[in-house]
């Protein structure tokens, strides 16, 4: 695994602060080489078009402080990108639950609701 030293401390999935399902205790602790080892362990193979999802929900999260829903993450998504998607489409990009699993990529903890 990869070890990274950033501010005297060495960052790697394996020795952050994660709750029992694996998100992170301290969203500040994210970094994207950190989000990389995280899909990986998700066995999710990050694309733009992922890379685009997890980028918006870490920058809702951090204007809003809550963790967008399924439907807070399509509709924002859509007003601040003006393209459609769908639920089907985040299906296929994060299998296990696209609100959940971008989420845990992105560093940001669960959402209260998802699927």
């Amino acid at each position: 695994m990869l070890l990274i030293k950033s501010n005297k401390k060495y960052i790697n999935y394996q020795e952050i602060k994660k709750d029992s399902e694996g998100y992170l205790n301290n969203y500040k602790d994210w970094n994207i080489q950190l989000a990389k080892e995280i899909a990986l362990k998700e066995k999710i193979q990050l694309t733009n078009k992922h890379w685009k999802i997890v980028f918006f929900i870490r920058k809702f999260y951090l204007k809003y402080n809550i963790t967008p829903s399924m439907r807070l993450l399509i509709k924002g998504f859509e007003k601040e990108t003006n393209k459609k998607i769908c639920s089907i489409d985040l299906f296929i990009l994060f299998p296990k639950g696209p609100a959940k699993q971008a989420s845990k990529i992105a560093g940001i903890p669960k959402p209260s609701k998802c699927l």
